[in-house]
């Protein structure tokens, strides 16, 4: 996210907590007829996103015993390895994972949570060199993402 936007949405009480991160699964079918869905609901399917803080209003939720509160959040950075050619700081690149690898102990982080195949990232920070070597032979780089709005 190339601007710090926050937004105002709803988490299950026992998750609220500043610095929190999670990526948002999307909606499931008991929120269906919740009066509050759209506030919980109102965020980017498989971003990652961290709690900057936590709001006093809470309610009702069928999903979350505790109930849901409010939240105000931020897109959060996510590591991965893309390769060493588009390693450059404050570049935008279109994430494609092709590597089907994953017995691959960089699977993880050539395939991170919070990370969509085909959309587009900024290369915030370039952090060195994977921890383990490609086993495809690829040259890589591991880095911190954040997402284009």
């Amino acid at each position: 996210m190339v601007g710090e936007r926050s937004k105002i949405t709803l988490i299950g009480t026992t998750l609220a907590r500043p610095g929190l991160e999670f990526v948002y699964q999307g909606p499931l079918a008991a929120c269906d007829q919740c009066k509050v869905r759209k506030a919980c609901n109102n965020l980017r399917i498989g971003r990652k996103y961290r709690i900057l803080s936590v709001r006093n209003t809470r309610h009702d939720c069928p999903v979350h015993l505790e109930g849901a509160t409010a939240i105000e959040c931020t897109e959060s950075p996510v590591v991965a390895l893309i390769g060493a050619d588009m390693a450059i700081v404050n570049s935008r690149i279109l994430f494609d994972c092709s590597c089907s690898r994953t017995d691959c102990k960089a699977y993880d982080l050539c395939r991170p949570d919070g990370i969509i195949d085909g959309e587009r990232y900024l290369v915030g920070e370039v952090l060195g060199n994977p921890p383990a070597p490609c086993e495809r032979g690829r040259s890589l780089k591991l880095v911190e993402l954040r997402p284009v709005s």
